[in-house]
């Protein structure tokens, strides 16, 4: 997991990521533009925009009569990401304006060392061509002031402008053509500067997850969530039984941070689209109708472990522990798409596999954050289930989780896509 989220610095990444450990495991790409011929038992994926993914191993039962398992997840984590026009010199120094994607830990991206990924577009011979890019090497720092010069920043907090306090230094101005981003990406893609037209650039941090505590048994590293809970997807799926009845789904998507607005998010049409062409065009439109209503998803996205030093902030029946298990979320106001049903489904999934589980609401003094669940839900109208891992840190810059939840999560994924 460590390894696959060390690769993965923005949602591209952990899609290309993904496509490698999908292809290892002879899962056949699809292009949403071509026509598809499947077949029962064969594995397949599809991409969207390169930041969204779907896969899945076709069941050998007519879909209509055996449903769709479907386990979903998202590829962004909160983050900065570079403006259009990002340089812009100040005081003698080379700065890029950011931009907060998400609801991000503003504080935590201070005094680190931050880099640049994304993917950036190249106009050669009158076509335009995608490619990645990732700089493992520290590049930028977001410096915070001096004690000295705010002395009240430990009894009031780190107040920070978005627009003003943000930008990270890059490097001192004029100093030569790498000085620049386009310089920077056209060296390392041996491209001329001019053909690079566009980009989706964002901030990392570039020291890499780690195992950690007396017994390792805690995960520190960045983008947890939600990076965790599409490895423990792809690992389920890659490593299902195979030679079942019921076709087995992963949906990856991306900018659930933000909302899920988009044409590869989860309120996109791709999941629907997709789940129409595995049924197959050429049937009656009853059985897809049908095949919805034999199907499930599980919404996987992580999950608030209690605080120790914040405990009153936790409602005090409902305080998941790290290393105790995958937490099931409820809440009334359908934030999480949980009910009775579909949480004892959850529930008996990790009965069967020996594995523990815990239960988080929020307090009903305070707001709630949603997932992918009530979306797909909505749009569906697929019973659904919300759950995920506990963590602490969630939307820093760096996360922490526990290890035997992960798992104990690919543990359960294992089993719901074994039934």
């Amino acid at each position: 997991m460590l390894d696959f989220i060390d690769k993965s610095p923005t949602p591209f990444h952990a899609v290309a990521t993904s496509c490698e450990i999908l292809e290892k495991n002879n899962f056949q790409r699809l292009h949403e533009k071509d026509e598809w011929n499947l077949t029962a038992g064969n594995k397949y994926y599809v991409v969207r925009n390169s930041s969204s993914l779907i896969a899945f191993v076709l069941g050998s039962a007519q879909t209509e009569e055996a449903g769709c398992y479907i386990i979903g997840a998202h590829t962004d984590s909160p983050n900065l990401r570079l403006k259009p026009n990002p340089e812009y010199e100040n005081f003698g120094y080379e700065q890029l304006g950011v931009e907060v994607y998400g609801g991000v830990l503003l504080a935590s991206w201070t005094d680190r060392d931050l880099s640049i990924a994304g993917r950036v577009f190249v106009r050669d011979d009158g076509e335009t061509h995608e490619k990645l890019v990732f700089f493992e090497n520290p590049l930028l720092r977001i410096p915070q002031l001096a004690i000295h010069l705010n002395r009240n920043v430990n009894d009031k907090g780190l107040i920070l402008n978005k627009q003003t306090h943000l930008p990270p230094i890059f490097t001192m101005g004029g100093l030569s053509s790498k000085s620049t981003v386009k310089g920077l990406i056209s060296d390392r893609l041996q491209c001329d500067p001019d053909t690079i037209v566009g980009f989706d650039l964002s901030l990392h941090d570039t020291h890499r997850g780690v195992l950690a505590g007396p017994n390792e048994e805690f995960i520190f590293s960045a983008r947890l969530d939600n990076l965790a809970s599409c490895h423990a997807g792809l690992k389920a799926l890659t490593e299902s039984p195979g030679n079942m009845k019921t076709t087995q789904v992963l949906a990856l998507h991306d900018h659930e941070e933000v909302g899920s607005s988009s044409a590869q998010g989860a309120e996109s049409c791709f999941l629907k689209d997709v789940l129409e062409r595995v049924v197959g065009t050429s049937k009656p439109r009853e059985a897809f109708f049908r095949t919805l209503a034999r199907s499930f998803c599980i919404s996987a996205d992580m999950a608030h472990a209690v605080h120790p030093n914040y405990a009153d902030m936790h409602d005090t029946r409902h305080m998941p522990l790290l290393n105790h298990g995958p937490v099931v979320k409820s809440h009334s106001n359908q934030k999480y798409a949980t009910d009775g049903g579909t949480g004892v489904f959850f529930e008996s999934l990790c009965k069967d596999a020996e594995v523990p589980f815990q239960k988080f609401i929020v307090r009903s003094d305070l707001l709630c954050g949603s997932t992918l669940g009530p979306i797909t839900a909505t749009n569906l109208g697929i019973p659904t289930v919300d759950v995920g891992s506990p963590m602490l840190s969630m939307h820093s810059i760096r996360e922490m989780a526990g290890t035997s939840d992960h798992e104990n999560l690919v543990t359960v994924f294992k089993r719901f896509f074994s039934i």
